[in-house]
């Protein structure tokens, strides 16, 4: 088992920054990919980005390319997401998962972390 738990969340003006941290517990982080995704109001969970285990490769949704950032510290077993130059429509709740290979599913998740941006 794999505990996640996400932090860094909060109000911000449009344009500002957050970095959000996920902070693992249980296993060795090392050993799982780790993603960013986000749940705004009435709409679905969205993927906005992922790591894999050494943090040699990452991904983004195309709404967040050139604004996020993705990065993890395996020795201090977190994950990270800078976010920068922030809009109102980056209003979500924002979870950290983790899954231990890219064949299977998104195993573990975080209870989410509040990120309100104000126009």
């Amino acid at each position: 088992q794999v505990q996640l738990v996400e932090s860094g969340g909060g109000l911000v003006q449009a344009g500002g920054s957050l970095r959000l941290s996920c902070a693992a517990s249980g296993r060795t982080l090392s050993n799982y990919a780790m993603g960013w995704f986000r749940q705004a109001p009435g709409k679905e969970r969205e993927f906005v980005a992922r790591i894999n285990h050494s943090g040699t490769s990452t991904s983004y949704a195309d709404p967040v390319k050139g604004r996020f950032t993705i990065s993890r510290d395996n020795a201090k077993n977190t994950v990270y997401l800078q976010m920068n130059s922030l809009r109102p429509e980056d209003t979500a709740v924002y979870y950290c998962a983790a899954r231990s290979s890219v064949n299977f599913a998104w195993q573990y998740w975080g209870q989410g972390t509040q990120v309100t941006v104000s126009s």
